[in-house]
């Protein structure tokens, strides 16, 4: 008892005062937030079964907590009653079934204004700038619903009734009303359990989809946005130019991806297409997440010159084959360029 004594004293002041409630919000939204970034446990279903509530409960339920921070309202059945009433003393609080049906409704309502907010500013609506908003507000409201209930009379102060619930359930099973009640009262919980269960299995064997990888080229603009135009056609023997090369996962699990980026030189004959000439420009290997996408900024710095020539990035999964084409790319797409020679070399063969 000394020991637990001394463990509690280790906790800030005001954290021994939080309420049961808000206590286990800030629990499940910081578990949350660990099950998202731990690397190695955001891969499992953990993420999802606390992803769940953090979205669709967990936000709603803290506004609502600061909205009403008082217990639920008691009914005025006598003069007394009502003498307290007009001096001000009845609570104003709702229900806990009120509370619940709010949380969730509140919660489907805000996080997408959040995510409305996000796609106006810098960060955009992705993984990290969606946790950390919807954390932030989760826990501003717990913290203004926790100052507000301590505002309040401890007899007014909103708490969760675990005690009455408990021995509410041991009444209904130890002692219904009738056999059908008790019978009634076994089957509600047999439901739910299936139903768990039924979450459960789906959240852990979630169904597979259509697996595919997206594969395809940017060019940065000049205030930095990425967009899928104005690709560089002419180049120049030697003279490097950007080209950013994108990979989107959707092979339901992590891939290590290969590229190779070749200059062809081809002719198209009878709808047939023939490489006549070729150099490899670069090549590398790449590592992405299930659901994740990764850009790569390439210098493309071509080594012959020709007129409508073949730019080829050739997308692997693990390693490519000894010798890499289009047709053997699990992944392929290109752009024609034409390829001058350096100045220095048309001037030297002008002059001779």
């Amino acid at each position: 008892m000394a020991d637990e004594r001394e463990w509690r004293l280790l906790v800030p002041g005001y954290l021994r005062r939080l309420p049961a409630d808000l206590a286990a919000v800030l629990v499940l939204t910081l578990v949350t937030i660990i099950a998202v970034v731990t690397p190695g446990v955001r891969e499992t279903p953990l993420r999802v079964v606390f992803g769940l509530p953090f979205v669709l409960f967990l936000p709603g339920y803290a506004l609502i907590a600061a909205l009403f921070p008082e217990e639920e309202s008691e009914s005025v059945t006598s003069p007394d009653a009502s003498a307290a009433q007009d001096a001000g003393q009845s609570r104003k609080g709702i229900d806990g079934i009120e509370r619940v049906a709010l949380s969730f409704g509140l919660s489907i309502a805000v996080v997408p204004l959040i995510g409305l907010v996000l796609n106006f500013t810098p960060f955009g609506i992705r993984l990290t700038p969606i946790l950390v908003a919807v954390s932030g507000f989760t826990l501003a409201m717990t913290a203004l619903a926790a100052h507000r209930r301590w505002e309040l009379e401890p007899a007014d102060r909103f708490r969760v009734p675990y005690r009455r619930w408990l021995q509410t359930t041991r009444e209904e099973f130890t002692n219904p009303e009738s056999r059908l009640d008790g019978a009634l009262n076994i089957l509600l919980v047999m439901s739910v359990l299936l139903a768990g269960a039924s979450v459960t299995y789906a959240v852990a064997v979630p169904s597979q989809g259509e697996a595919f990888t997206e594969h395809y080229l940017l060019t940065e603009q000049e205030n930095g946005t990425l967009v899928a135009d104005d690709y560089p056609t002419e180049y120049t023997v030697g003279e490097s130019r950007p080209l950013i090369v994108g990979i989107g996962n959707h092979e339901q699990r992590d891939v290590t991806y290969s590229l190779v980026v070749e200059l062809q030189e081809v002719r198209i004959q009878n709808n047939t297409t023939n490489v006549l000439n070729e150099t490899e420009l670069d090549r590398l290997q790449t590592r992405v997440a299930a659901g994740e996408t990764h850009h790569e900024q390439l210098n493309i710095t071509p080594s012959m010159s020709g007129t409508r020539l073949r730019l080829a990035f050739l997308l692997y999964t693990d390693t490519p084959p000894a010798d890499p084409t289009v047709e053997n790319a699990y992944r392929e797409t290109h752009l024609w360029v034409n390829v001058s020679a350096p100045e220095t070399d048309a001037a030297v063969t002008n002059s001779s």
